[in-house]
C-alpha cells in the first residue's frame, strides 16, 4: 500500500461516524483543543482536564493508586478464569485446587498470579493510604474521597479474608477459625464482646459462617462474598473514587 493510499484510508477512518462518536475532536496541539479532547472523549472524560505539574511526578504519588487499580483488574481477570475450575462444595474444593495446580495447563501459574496479586494489592493500597496521609491529601476539599478510600481499604481486607478459605486446606481452615473467633468479640454484634445484645446463634460470626462452625455453609457464603458481593461493592466505590478525584481537581499537589 502506497503512502498516499494510507493517508486516504486514515483520513476516511478519522472522518467516519464511528470515529467521531468516540473521538469528537482532532489532535491539533492547542490548549483549548487538549481540554476538549479530555472532556469529550468517552475514555478520558473521567480524568480532570488539567492537574498541577508537581502532582504527576512519581516521587510524589509513588503511583500506588494506579498500581492498586491494575492489580484489582488482574484479580478480576484471573478470578474469572479460576471460576471455571472451582466448585464451592467441601467435597470438591480442595480436589479442584489440586487439579488446577497439577493437571490444568498453566493452572499453577494462574493461581499464583491471583494469589500474589492479592498480597501485593493489600500492600500497595496501604502504601497509597500512607502517601495520602503524609502529603495531607485527605484535607478539604478531599475529605469525602478519603472516606471512600478507607472504605476501599476495608473492602480489600475483606476480599483477601474471604478468599483465604476457598482452597479448603488446613491453613485456610484454621486461619478463618482464628479470624472468625476474633470477630465474635466485637462490641454489640459479637456475642462475647462488650455491650452484646446477641447470642452465638445470631451474632456476626453465625451470620458469616452460616452456623456455629466452619463447614459447607461457610464455604458457600465466603465464595459468594468473594466473587460477587465484595467485587461489586469495590467496583462501585472505585468509580466514586475516580469521580471524586476528577471533581476535586485531580491529584493534590505537594504541600
Amino acid at each position: 500500500m502506497t503512502l498516499s493510499k494510507k493517508k486516504r484510508l486514515w483520513k476516511r477512518i478519522r472522518h467516519s461516524r464511528v470515529w467521531k462518536s468516540i473521538f469528537r475532536h482532532g489532535y491539533e496541539d492547542t490548549k483549548r483543543n487538549r481540554i476538549l479532547q479530555i472532556r469529550s472523549n468517552i475514555f478520558l472524560h473521567i480524568h480532570p482536564a488539567k492537574i498541577p505539574s508537581q502532582a504527576g511526578k512519581i516521587r510524589f504519588t509513588w503511583c500506588m493508586g494506579g498500581i492498586t487499580f491494575f492489580l484489582f483488574i488482574m484479580e478480576v481477570v484471573t478470578g474469572i478464569l479460576l471460576m471455571f475450575y472451582y466448585r464451592p462444595v467441601t467435597e470438591y474444593a480442595y480436589l479442584d485446587m489440586k487439579y488446577l495446580e497439577f493437571d490444568v495447563p498453566f493452572g499453577l501459574i494462574l493461581r499464583n498470579i491471583h494469589r500474589w496479586a492479592a498480597h501485593l494489592m493489600v500492600a500497595t493500597i496501604m502504601l497509597h493510604m500512607l502517601r495520602v496521609f503524609l502529603t495531607g491529601s485527605y484535607k478539604p476539599p478531599r475529605e469525602f474521597n478519603w472516606v471512600i478510600g478507607v472504605t476501599l481499604l476495608a473492602l480489600t481486607f475483606l476480599l483477601s479474608f474471604t478468599g483465604y478459605l476457598l482452597p479448603w486446606d488446613q491453613l485456610a481452615y484454621w486461619a478463618i477459625t482464628v479470624g472468625t473467633n476474633m470477630i465474635r468479640a466485637m462490641p454489640f454484634i459479637g456475642h462475647e464482646g462488650p455491650f452484646a445484645f446477641v447470642n452465638k446463634y445470631n451474632d456476626i460470626r453465625f451470620m458469616l459462617l452460616g452456623g456455629t462452625g466452619i463447614g459447607p455453609n461457610a464455604l458457600l457464603r465466603f465464595y459468594v462474598l468473594h466473587i460477587m458481593v465484595l467485587p461489586a461493592a469495590a467496583i462501585i466505590f472505585i468509580g466514586l473514587h475516580f469521580w471524586r478525584i476528577r471533581k476535586d481537581g485531580g491529584i493534590s499537589r505537594p504541600l
